[in-house]
């Protein structure tokens, strides 16, 4: 009996025996034929290959949950190679994408056209949100259950593309329908067209928060969870960025899981905005520094649950728009690792906290089958980190289309190095070795 892989000498992130969390241990890890066989202390079985990781830290390979790779209709922005390629070159194994593309994702034909797109042309795994719309919510319960579905995105209120479900009867219907967790993007749209004169009026993308206000949000994530826990329907909320939202959250966990987003951690207004511009706007806003200390804090007790890029790119010439007819989003999945391990370093979050937002929790909340953790019987998908390596983010590095990112300049410290996809070294310092090897990810509770 031999092996297919080896690795040893890795500071390895495994499940905890308590069942709950991550723990770091000095073992070895063997995989044969794309699974993890065997964990444990100077395994001397013979393997094909055997590589040394002494100084590495060995993670599960991160899953982002939330990325808008633009494909169909919107290629000039990204599409499924290149935002997989920046994905890959970011240490991330696996992406789920979203719905709101042109056409949106809203019947079994377009999901089975964006799967058969992604075939042999992805980087890394990859799974697909279904929109949500007042057409299409009463079969949402069939829609979710399709293979390689990651679940349903519902549009609360405007943002890039033409999804929206805005009323609280067509909510409530396509929480009727189906079983599975529905992530939403929680913004009052009644309360963003009242308020759309103050971005106008303005003329700086500084308005954009101000425009797009903690209210808007908290009304949004108030109404949901009224008709989740009516319908007995768990929900996702994703990128939760105030104070407010966050404290209601907290006490909705019977029903709600939540998401934040690597850059509501790390930019902050007015900063950002001046220093930016449009290039920092995206919905929901980058708020100022009394949010983020809150959403800290709810990365710290427990409250939120998974950390996703949004990656959503437009070109420079899109966002160099006058504001506010400049389009929200920016890029995001090639730096979520760094930017997070830079925060680890500074002592912000623990790396078993990190690691746990974007591997076992997403593996928790969307029922990912065989991913999101080291151990016996699972892929064998990582992430490896130099965690003392520092290095600057350029925009020569950016592998979206757009060719930019807003932290260009910007020094971290902590780095992905290698990422193996089911037992094989995909990418070493930023060299894909094994192009569109990515493979579609399977959930439970789906055919």
């Amino acid at each position: 009996m031999s092996y297919d892989l080896l690795l040893k000498g890795a500071e390895v992130l495994l499940p905890h025996p308590s069942g709950k969390g991550l723990q770091r241990a000095q073992v070895d890890v063997a995989i044969r034929d794309g699974k993890t066989v065997e964990i444990g202390s100077n395994i001397t079985i013979p393997a094909a290959q055997v590589v040394d990781l002494k100084g590495l830290h060995l993670l599960p390979g991160v899953i982002d949950s939330q990325v808008h790779f633009r494909e169909p209709g919107l290629t000039h922005k990204e599409d499924l190679e290149s935002g997989t390629r920046g994905a890959l070159l970011g240490g991330v194994t696996a992406v789920f994408e979203m719905p709101n593309t042109n056409p949106a994702t809203t019947t079994k034909e377009l999901f089975e056209d964006k799967l058969a797109r992604a075939k042999g042309r992805c980087h890394t795994h990859y799974a697909f949100f279904v929109g949500a719309s007042p057409e299409n919510a009463d079969r949402l319960e069939t829609l979710e259950t399709l293979p390689h579905c990651s679940g349903v995105k519902l549009f609360m209120g405007s943002s890039t593309g033409t999804l929206l479900v805005e009323e609280d009867v067509h909510i409530e219907r396509a929480l009727r329908s189906g079983h599975r967790r529905v992530i939403v993007h929680a913004e009052d749209e009644a309360r963003l067209r009242e308020r759309k004169h103050l971005a106008e009026e303005g003329g700086h993308p500084r308005f954009h928060p101000i425009w797009r206000d903690e209210e808007t949000a908290f009304l949004a994530t108030s109404r949901l969870l009224k008709i989740a826990r009516k319908t007995g329907r768990p929900v996702h909320v994703l990128h939760v960025t105030s104070a407010k939202e966050m404290d209601l959250l907290k006490d909705s966990k019977d029903i709600s899981t939540v998401e934040i987003l690597p850059q509501h951690l790390t930019l902050s207004a007015p900063e950002c905005y001046d220093r930016l511009g449009t290039f920092a706007q995206m919905n929901p806003p980058i708020r100022d520094q009394h949010h983020q200390d809150r959403l800290w804090k709810a990365v710290l007790d427990g409250t939120v649950d998974i950390l996703g890029s949004d990656h959503a790119p437009h070109t420079r010439e899109e966002k160099a728009k006058p504001y506010p007819q400049s389009p929200s989003g920016f890029p995001g999945v090639q730096t979520l690792v760094t930017l997070m391990l830079n925060h680890v370093n500074q002592g912000r979050i623990s790396l078993e906290k990190f690691v746990e937002l974007v591997t076992e929790n997403p593996r928790r909340v969307f029922g990912i089958k065989n991913k999101g953790r080291i151990a016996v019987g699972f892929d064998a998908d990582f992430t490896v980190i130099d965690l003392k390596k520092s290095r600057r983010i350029e925009n020569s590095w950016i592998a979206s289309r757009v060719g930019w990112t807003p932290y260009d300049g910007m020094t971290t410290t902590g780095w992905p190095v290698m990422t193996f996809l089911k037992g094989r070294l995909a990418m070493r310092e930023d060299e894909i070795l094994l192009p569109s090897s990515g493979e579609a990810v399977d959930f439970e509770g789906t055919r």
